[in-house]
């Protein structure tokens, strides 16, 4: 017969010490001497104690507990972002329940909430990369703070939200084509239904008007290296293939760069490529794409810090994450 989990009760008696003062051990507080402290910790170590969460609840009423609701996207920026968010949590302290939602999310997104508040989250975090996930989430309600990731998206009094600075980083990628003498500078866009495609294409304008350039040519699609592929193949096609291309993600810079190198346009000799993303392998492309990087791991760290500043009611840092330019060899100056 399996044996019963050692209680914090078990951890007491063993140390010689009352139940209340293994309590303030395991939950940090500082009227417990040295000596005392470390030697529960050694205890609770050798026994294999593990705090019950629901039982903490029920005293601290703090369930250590926090929402996640995405839309279940393959793509490398959500799925990255969840990665790091759950990564985040834990060493935060948290458990995080993940629910996926689903179109129509006027529905699925209530559902979401329903179900994460019957659990008993603190908060929840809603990685919003389409516009029409953000708008259910503005018009959903629960009673737990609520904060959206959805890049360059205002938010409301229910909901707030926080973003890695999206737009900066295809202001950078498209000024480092400046930079290189380039002033025919194509944008191969995304979809204009997620807020990535938006604040990518609004970066890469600003860069040119910055330097009074015109807006080269711009095609928004899918996001995919198929995609893209039929729009190189219909550059060269047509005799249209620009200076240069801000790329607005790195599978959309692979479709490109097959679909020149197929048809004789060298990279970079014939046409510069910058992409967005640094997706795991980029820098072995042929040629290795100078792109820009994502920090997942920074946009989840401030993420957290602004949930856990609602729920304890205190100000937060709002300032959004920066992304880096990472320079390869896809881009080079201007002959």
């Amino acid at each position: 017969m399996p044996t019963r989990k050692p209680s914090i009760t078990d951890v007491a008696r063993i140390a010689g010490v009352s139940y209340q003062t293994v309590s303030r051990v395991i939950n940090g507080a500082p009227d417990v001497n040295a000596a005392t402290r470390a030697q529960i910790q050694e205890i609770i170590l050798e026994v294999g104690y593990r705090r019950n969460r629901s039982a903490a609840s029920l005293v601290t009423n703090r369930s250590t507990s926090i929402g996640i609701v995405t839309d279940g996207s393959p793509r490398f920026g959500p799925v990255g972002t969840l990665l790091s968010l759950e990564r985040e949590a834990r060493e935060q302290g948290y458990v995080a329940t993940v629910i996926a939602a689903e179109e129509p999310y006027d529905r699925s997104i209530q559902t979401a909430f329903d179900t994460l508040d019957e659990i008993g989250v603190d908060g929840i975090i809603v990685i919003a990369p389409l516009l029409s996930m953000a708008e259910a989430t503005r018009k959903s309600s629960v009673r737990v703070p609520v904060e959206m990731i959805a890049a360059g998206a205002s938010g409301t009094p229910k909901v707030f939200t926080y973003s890695e600075d999206q737009e900066l980083g295809a202001r950078m990628a498209t000024q480092h084509l400046i930079d290189l003498g380039h002033t025919d500078i194509a944008h191969i866009a995304g979809s204009m239904d997620w807020f990535d495609g938006r604040v990518r294409k609004s970066g890469w304008e600003a860069a040119l008007a910055s330097a009074d350039l015109a807006p080269g040519l711009c095609f928004e699609g899918d996001w995919s290296a198929a995609w893209a592929y039929d729009v190189g193949c219909r550059l060269v096609e047509e005799g249209r293939v620009p200076s240069a291309i801000f790329a607005v993600s790195d599978h959309t810079a692979l479709g490109l760069i097959r679909a020149f190198s197929e048809r004789g346009v060298r990279v970079p000799q014939d046409v510069s490529i910058v992409g967005f993303d640094d997706l795991e392998g980029s820098d072995y492309f042929l040629p290795p794409l100078t792109t820009v990087r994502q920090d997942f791991a920074a946009l989840a760290r401030g993420t957290m810090a602004v949930l856990l500043g609602a729920i304890e009611g205190r100000e937060v840092d709002l300032t959004p994450s920066v992304p880096t330019l990472l320079i390869r060899d896809s881009a080079i100056r201007v002959p």
